[in-house]
């Protein structure tokens, strides 16, 4: 018997639940892959943002820097305006300063010369009428100059010696340095003197290293009169201005 052949069509049963369930899952996964798209989207877009900063971000950030620029400016202009103010401060108070040791001067100068040329007064005498003192640097000694006048109207020339002692403290007690003590050798009868109108009589006194000096006191002992004196303060002869004249002496006629 011979065999048959195989059917060319084979029929089997449709199952449409096997189809529907299918088509289930396929929407499934659909939908699933949108919210992984969705959640993907929405990290990388906030990495984005987290790692490089916005336009607004951007725009705000170049405000600041052009504001913090300009106020940096402006306290530096502050700066070099206070430094020039300061500059200026400094050198008015050295004008100042300056103008008031002229004004000084001058006043001097106008005393000592108002009492050479004697105006309307009296006949005058002889007259100590400044004394200075200068510190030599490094060392106890001191340059001490006296400025002798006498009325021109008087006409007569005047000779005689200076002397000059120094009351001050020493160990705690008022004692008075002679001039003997504090004099050149060579002055030691006193410092000497000769003019008509002026002179100007420097020396050099030392002082002991534990004496302290509060006042100076000048004598002045001319061949023909009586002693003339006058005390000074130390301090004021250190502030005392010296007039300087045409040498140390007035020129004689």
């Amino acid at each position: 018997m011979a065999s048959r052949p195989p059917p060319r069509y084979v029929v089997r049963p449709h199952d449409a639940a096997s189809q529907r369930r299918r088509m289930l899952w396929l929407g499934l996964a659909w939908f699933a892959s949108l919210v992984v798209v969705a959640i993907v989207t929405t990290l990388l877009s906030g990495a984005w943002k987290s790692v490089g900063p916005s336009l607004a971000d951007r725009r705000a950030l170049r405000t600041l820097t052009t504001e913090n620029e300009q106020l940096k400016q402006q306290v530096a202009n502050v700066q070099r305006s206070q430094q020039v103010g300061d500059v200026a401060n400094q050198a008015l108070r050295k004008t100042i300063s300056q103008r008031d040791e002229e004004i000084s001067g001058l006043r001097a100068d106008l005393g000592f010369y108002s009492r050479l040329v004697g105006g309307d007064a009296q006949r005058e005498g002889l007259k100590v009428q400044e004394v200075s003192l200068q510190p030599v640097l490094h060392s106890p000694a001191w340059n001490l100059t006296i400025s002798l006048t006498q009325n021109v109207k008087r006409g007569d020339d005047t000779d005689g010696t200076a002397i000059v002692t120094v009351e001050g403290l020493r160990n705690n007690k008022v004692m008075q340095l002679d001039w003997s003590t504090l004099g050149d050798a060579a002055e030691k009868n006193g410092i000497p003197f000769r003019f008509r109108y002026f002179q100007q009589l420097h020396t050099t006194i030392a002082l002991p290293a534990d004496f302290r000096p509060t006042r100076l006191h000048v004598t002045v002992r001319p061949e023909n009169g009586d002693p003339v004196s006058r005390a000074v303060a130390w301090n004021d002869a250190l502030s005392s201005p010296v007039t300087i004249s045409q040498g140390e002496t007035d020129a004689q006629p």
